[in-house]
């Protein structure tokens, strides 16, 4: 090979591992229109809105493209998505991986209830422990794109497992229905999860995870 084609692969290996690459600095300039809903560094004053600060950045990229692909739906997400492109939305991720997570209050009772089912699940319903994906600390597991659950709002974590246990239900039966499953696929891990859920284990995570680290 002549050393002008080997230069030319090498610039384009160059060029495509820093398209890939998230720019913090350009994720903070980027970031700005996040700031109204998710606060300057990625945490959230109001409980609806999560903290985005150390999600992990494979899950943040995911999120990102299901908001502008339609796979995952939410009016104001979808609106922001929809302009990005991959470089803004790994840019976004390496700032807010750079963010320290804030962490709130919850009732020790509640707590202790919700670490028993984070930690070891519920054998008799079927419940797997959230620690086995999301880890012991609740920091999350960035190379299987897991994110991090520690310090979420109680109330945007309990939101999302009542939307995964309507899905997760929804598809259930569905699978039953269909018993031999050909023509779709089976439940995701979360919708699974949590379609075995009560209310009160749902609200008792929540409610854990919130002040994991108080």
């Amino acid at each position: 090979m002549k050393f002008a084609q080997l230069l030319t692969l090498l610039l384009a290996g160059l060029m495509t591992f820093h398209a890939q690459a998230g720019d913090p600095e350009a994720g903070e300039r980027k970031a700005q229109v996040c700031a109204a809903c998710h606060g300057a560094d990625g945490n959230s004053t109001d409980p609806s809105n999560p903290r985005i600060a150390a999600l992990g950045e494979k899950y943040f990229v995911k999120q990102l493209e299901d908001y502008q692909s339609g796979a995952r739906e939410d009016a104001i997400m979808q609106g922001q998505a929809a302009g990005l492109s991959e470089q803004d939305m790994r840019d976004l991720a390496a700032f807010y991986q750079q963010q320290t997570r804030e962490f709130g209050h919850t009732d020790p009772e509640v707590a202790e209830k919700g670490e028993r089912l984070y930690r070891g699940g519920n054998l008799d319903s079927g419940v797997a422990a959230c620690s086995g994906c999301h880890g012991p600390a609740g920091e999350g597991m960035e190379a299987a794109g897991f994110p991090a659950l520690a310090g979420q709002h109680a109330e945007y974590t309990k939101k999302q497992m009542r939307a995964f246990r309507a899905a997760g239900r929804d598809d259930l039966d569905a699978v039953a229905y269909r018993r031999n499953d050909t023509e779709g696929d089976d439940p995701g891990i979360m919708q699974s999860i949590a379609a075995r859920m009560t209310d009160r284990e749902i609200r008792a995570v929540s409610r854990f995870l919130q002040g994991l680290y108080e």
